[in-house]
């Protein structure tokens, strides 16, 4: 008897902390978590402040790059190709997807040799500096490990690694014992076998290999070598008040992105300001809209059906919450996205969704209720015969979210691959802003089956066990049944 009255209390318990859990997770991606030092803010956890808003509601940047090109360099203007240009369209849509940045704009015009980019100001942008940004995004960005302090060598006498046929990927890291941002790097077998004997010949005299990075003329910092590194692995790290984890994390992705098979210009003089089309103030009055039509749909639920209007309220709350955590990069390794107009149809499409699945558990509730099921009867098979239909139509779009994404994402991806033939048809502007619906409705489809299905279920069931609410007319049934 005793087992079963702590199966019992903890089954109680379910509703509270499935709700609390919800109710922290809505507070802290609407407000995020971060700290004030006089004028540094400090981002702990990103909250809707954070997200990246599209050019068509916050404006953004237009810059045209051009061959930097002078009577020594290797490289003839008329030597560029087709595939030059295809190739820094590519590494340059990987940067601003690394940003979390996916309504970017970049074309290329391969007869005046010129790449236009065009991409929206960034979340907090009232020290944001497009010239840096596009100087940033138009670094050939070569990785080079020097033996010696001294910079790469014309005649690369001195280069131990560079570029991608050394090192295969960049990570951001936390060294615990040092107390310090780094970047964690995976060479390639190639420049795992070069970095061994390199610095097996340093660690001797413990000499130093710099690092810098080739095209923005940047040195990172020169390392002293204590031993041989014979496993692949390097570390780049530095002064703290460089080292950032923001600095980290962009050092990182350019690293990724690749490298531009030349250098690049943009002329700071033909910046041009991208005015929106609809505006932040118009974004408030959506804001304050999309609240009282969530308060209204939470009033009309509890109304409908009572307790699973309750319980359908709290989900929906989660499911927001998810879609705007997904969307400003609350979550580490999901970088966020650019949110549009077309992203935030996404949304309220989901929301609509949501509703729709929970609608139907609660009529079939009612229904079984009509059949003479007992409450706890009554809850499980509803939510069991109103599965399928909401499995079924969660899925479908599903399927298409993904599919939008893919084809209207980068074309490294392998759906990108696959469209690419049928999207140079379309514009820039366009795939960007079917990329964030095509985003924020499959998070939606994600949290809806989440929050809508699985948390509902386990609230309700969870709430049905208080004596005193055990009455089937607080579920959907008639007032006068037992």
């Amino acid at each position: 008897m005793k087992r079963k009255r702590k199966t019992k209390g903890a089954k109680k318990l379910t509703f509270f902390i499935v709700a609390i859990l919800i109710f922290v997770f809505a507070y802290t991606s609407f407000f995020g978590v971060d700290n004030y030092y006089g004028d540094n803010r400090t981002v702990y956890v990103k909250g809707a402040e954070d997200i990246t808003w599209g050019i068509d509601i916050r404006g953004g940047v237009e810059a045209i790059f051009e061959p930097n090109l002078d009577a020594n360099s290797d490289i003839k203007l008329d030597d560029i190709t087709q595939a030059d240009m295809d190739s820094i369209k590519e590494v340059m849509e990987a940067r601003l997807l690394a940003k979390g940045i996916t309504e970017s704009e970049v074309r290329t015009d391969v007869n005046n040799k010129q790449v236009i980019v065009r991409f929206p100001w960034q979340s907090g942008d009232e020290n944001f500096d497009p010239a840096a940004a596009v100087k940033e995004l138009g670094n050939t960005a070569v990785l080079t490990f020097c033996e010696g302090s001294e910079a790469p060598a014309a005649d690369k006498s001195n280069i131990v690694l560079q570029g991608a046929s050394d090192i295969a990927s960049a990570a951001p890291g936390y060294d615990r014992e040092s107390g310090g941002y780094i970047v964690q790097l995976e060479l390639t077998k190639n420049g795992s076998s070069k970095f061994a004997t390199a610095t097996s010949k340093l660690a001797s005299s413990k000499g130093v290999i710099s690092i810098w990075l080739e095209g923005s003329d940047s040195y990172i910092c020169a390392p002293t070598v204590n031993e041989a590194i014979t496993d692949g692995k390097a570390i780049i790290s530095g002064d703290a008040s460089v080292f950032t984890a923001d600095y980290v994390n962009e050092l990182a992705s350019i690293i990724n992105a690749g490298s531009i098979p030349f250098s690049l210009k943009a002329d700071d003089n033909k910046l041009q300001i991208i005015s929106p089309t609809l505006g932040t103030q118009a974004l408030n009055v959506m804001t304050i809209a999309g609240i009282a039509a969530f308060i209204v749909i939470c009033i009309v639920m509890i109304i409908m059906f009572r307790l699973p209007g309750v319980v359908t309220s709290i989900a929906l709350l989660g499911q927001v919450a998810g879609m705007l955590a997904c969307s400003s990069g609350f979550f580490d390794g999901v970088t966020g996205v650019t949110l549009t107009i077309p992203g935030i149809a996404g949304i309220i499409l989901s929301i609509g969704m949501g509703v729709d699945a929970n609608v139907i558990a609660s009529e079939r509730i009612r229904e079984e209720f009509r059949k003479g099921k007992t409450i706890d009867g009554a809850i499980s098979a509803g939510f069991d015969n109103s599965f399928n239909a909401v499995l079924d139509g969660n899925v479908t779009v599903f399927i298409v979210s993904a599919v939008m994404m893919g084809a209207f994402g980068t074309t490294d991806t392998f759906m990108g691959k696959i469209f690419s033939p049928v999207m140079q048809f379309f514009g820039s502007s366009v795939t960007g802003s079917i990329y964030s619906f095509g985003y924020t409705l499959l998070i939606g489809v994600i949290f809806n089956m989440i929050m809508g299905v699985y948390f509902s279920r386990a609230m309700l069931r969870s709430i049905s066990r208080f004596k005193f609410l055990r009455k089937p007319w607080l579920y959907g049934g008639a007032k006068n049944a037992k």
